[in-house]
């Protein structure tokens, strides 16, 4: 078997496990309850060309691969689900999301939330085109700059014509009320805005509510100060890319600056252990340790009173 035929099923078949273990294993929840769809980097794990241990295992089959960061709402009373991040892992992240929710929802998500363009969080909108789903007016909540990008750049610029999807422009520090039991507050956080703004979001169910922000540069580059916003939620999934500076060696490390994990911490570590307990690390790249959950970094930040997001895991909202 040519190893490019390998590298593809050994992928696609530890997705497929792993939906077909939520199917099996997975009760529909009862309640509004955010899922983990996915906590890798952009490119997921493994990641093309890679020749480093932390990607051999997954190629030769001896561990599971992890699906690009993604979250998923499922509210119940409505009937309703929705998607953070539409990433290349979608087709399966979705049937995921589809065997945790009632049978009355839709596996079409009621509405996507995107936080910028960059690979892994907005090209799985290709899926919902006429090649594949041909799907019918799926709302997009962006950004006015991603909306452009959108608009005026093929292949979706086609997805807008074909009212594939429609976008729904949001603006900063506004909410949005998406139903009875759900809202979203979208604020706008550094990074590298190439082609798009990127977002954060503030998720408020009927009893609780998490902070997402999976991509940010360094905190002290925010004017907001990210403490401030963690004591005011219940859950939050912050931007985990690197554990450390150790794990780039090809590239300048000034051209990515994200908060490395280590970092996260220091910063962090005044907080109570109620607080502590909130931050869930995620979008984590093929190279950070805390892909995996018996590594000795995995071990060090759950001894610290952190907690590192997995692939499934539930929050009652």
């Amino acid at each position: 078997m040519r190893l490019w035929t390998l590298v593809l099923l050994v992928g696609c078949t530890n997705l497929q496990t792993f939906a077909q273990k939520n199917k099996e294993t997975l009760t529909p929840v009862s309640k509004t309850t955010l899922i983990v769809l996915g906590t890798a980097q952009d490119a997921g794990s493994p990641q093309i060309n890679c020749t480093k241990v932390c990607c051999q295992a997954i190629f030769e089959g001896k561990q599971g691969a992890a699906p690009a960061v993604a979250l998923g709402i499922i509210d119940p009373v409505n009937k309703e689900q929705f998607l953070f991040e539409a990433t290349p892992d979608i087709t399966l992240q979705l049937r995921v999301l589809k065997n945790s929710a009632p049978l009355e929802v839709s596996e079409i998500p009621t509405a996507i939330f995107l936080t910028h363009a960059h690979i892994g969080h907005y090209t799985g909108l290709m899926y919902l085109g006429k090649e594949v789903m041909n799907a019918q007016q799926v709302p997009v909540y962006v950004y006015p700059k991603m909306q452009v990008f959108l608009e005026k750049n093929g292949p979706w610029s086609q997805l807008v014509t074909n009212k594939n999807i429609v976008l729904k422009t949001m603006q900063a520090n506004k909410l949005q009320q998406l139903n009875s039991q759900l809202s979203v507050f979208p604020f706008q956080v550094p990074h590298r805005d190439e082609f798009s703004e990127t977002v954060g979001y503030q998720i408020n169910g009927p009893e609780k509510s998490a902070l997402f922000i999976p991509d940010i540069d360094k905190w002290e580059k925010w004017k907001t100060s990210i403490i401030d916003v963690i004591q005011k939620v219940d859950y939050a999934f912050i931007d985990a890319t690197f554990f450390s500076g150790k794990e780039i060696q090809a590239r300048d490390i000034s051209e990515i600056p994200h908060p490395f994990v280590i970092e996260s911490m220091k910063l962090f570590k005044g907080l109570s252990p109620t607080e502590k307990a909130k931050i869930h690390f995620i979008h984590m790249n093929h190279t950070n340790p805390l892909l995996k959950p018996k590594s000795s970094e995995s071990k060090q930040v759950e001894a610290l009173g952190f907690n590192i997001a997995r692939t499934g895991d539930r929050f009652t909202l």
